[in-house]
């Protein structure tokens, strides 16, 4: 029986832990730092250290014989911590800090993308702040601004307007908004479309994909208003037919597991191409993920019929590429609630009531997000909070469950957007 390390403390690594407890491969779960929903899973056992703190995690993984490690956040991907495990020999599902700069720096992607003829949209990327404004100036406008290094999703601002163009190029270079992961920006060309998140589990040139979603990345209904890191997803996607599976994969992710081994850079772990499909079916890879998506991995391990654990066993043991999945055929769709004033300032500490009713109930599952434990309450105690996800024979089914599940959830200052799934649902 195997002892499973989980990093990170979302929704996404509540779904992993959810998942992993019913693995039979599996003895005992740890996660770190996890919330009030991982503690209470099977197996389970939340520890008190940071995710980001590698030589903690290393020293713990080494004590307590841990024989795998799940990183979910990026930050410590980036930061080399598969790199630590691995000289002590342990097992870590997620790329070294070579292959997660496709995730940690934007201008690497891009280069990536362009020396490997991946198609995406073009850029330029700037230190300067006069050079970036003169470039704007010169160019049409909507463009997009991104931070080059990692902002929790939220150093993304699409630009329609050459004043805010300008505040926002001082923002992030000048007065060093996302600190120094916006140093450097990129500009980029602005894409019209349909979104689609794409996942793969890869082991060098060998890859799994999994099942598609779409995510909602902006606070406000309708697709507008401040980026944040997802305020909901489902899964599968309706558009993807067996033709736009074989584009993507002939297109995008073929290209990238090839580029990857043609650089020299080894590559074991979840790869996120975020896509925009236009209506034309050609899709172009507006960013790289070295790590499964948060909140499209609520809905799909709520999908998910075969064992994690045994699929990621596969990706070190080099038969990933054969591997038969198992999913639902049936539609989930994860609603995420947030505190009020997310992506922003919001506070924490509110109790949460209307949780024992769900916890029962066939078919939805609620994971938590931003959660702590004080006795026996559940608090708030994050930007997202809880990501409430359903099963329903189709996308509008999963949609009323979902948001009949959610009504009966409530804290002082909740917020969470009624329009999941609009837009293949109209």
């Amino acid at each position: 029986m195997m002892n499973v390390l989980i990093v990170g403390s979302g929704g996404r690594e509540h779904a992993f832990t959810w998942k992993a407890s019913q693995s039979n491969l599996v003895g005992k779960i740890f996660i770190a730092p996890g919330n009030a929903g991982t503690s209470i899973e099977p197996k389970a056992e939340n520890i008190d250290i940071s995710s980001s703190d590698i030589d903690a995690l290393v020293t713990f993984s080494k004590k307590e014989n841990i024989d795998l490690v799940i990183v979910g956040p990026e930050d410590p991907l980036v930061n080399g911590i598969t790199d630590e495990l691995k000289k002590v020999g342990i097992k870590c599902f997620g790329p070294e800090s070579m292959g997660a700069q496709l995730e940690g720096s934007k201008d690497f992607a891009k280069a990536f993308m362009k020396r490997h003829n991946i198609p995406t949209a073009g850029y330029e990327s700037f230190t300067n702040a006069d050079e970036a404004k003169k470039y704007i100036q010169e160019n049409k406008l909507p463009k997009v601004i991104k931070a080059d290094g990692l902002a929790a999703g939220k150093g993304v601002v699409i630009i329609e307007d050459y004043e805010i163009a300008f505040e926002t190029i001082d923002e992030f270079i000048s007065e060093k908004k996302y600190g120094d992961a916006s140093r450097k920006i990129i500009i980029e060309d602005f894409l019209v479309g349909q979104e689609l998140s794409y996942i793969v589990m890869v082991n060098g040139t060998e890859y799994l994909p999994l099942a598609t979603s779409q995510d909602h990345k902006t606070i406000q209904e309708g697709d507008v208003g401040l980026n944040t890191g997802g305020m909901g997803a489902y899964s599968p996607v309706p558009f993807v037919n067996d033709e736009l599976d074989t584009i993507i994969k002939e297109e995008v992710i073929e290209p990238t597991v090839r580029g990857l081994s043609e650089d020299g850079i080894p590559f074991r772990g979840f790869l996120y191409a975020g896509l925009m499909i236009d209506s034309s079916l050609n899709p172009k890879v507006l960013e790289y993920n070295c790590r499964f998506g948060d909140p499209e991995t609520q809905p799909i391990m709520l999908r998910l019929k075969s064992d994690l654990i045994d699929m990621i066993h596969a990706c070190f043991s080099g038969d990933i590429g054969n591997y038969e999945i198992e999913w639902d055929k049936r539609s989930a769709m994860g609603v995420v609630m947030s505190s009020e004033g997310y992506p922003e300032s919001y506070e924490t500490g509110k109790e949460i009531s209307g949780l024992d009713g769900l916890i029962s109930k066939n078919d939805i599952k609620v994971f938590h997000s931003g959660t702590s434990l004080d006795s026996e309450k559940v608090l708030t105690n994050g930007g997202r909070v809880l990501c409430v996800t359903a099963l329903g024979d189709d996308l509008s089914q999963s949609n009323e469950r979902a948001y009949t599940a959610v009504e009966k959830l409530d804290w002082d200052g909740k917020y969470y957007r009624k329009d999941i799934g609009f837009r293949v649902m109209k």
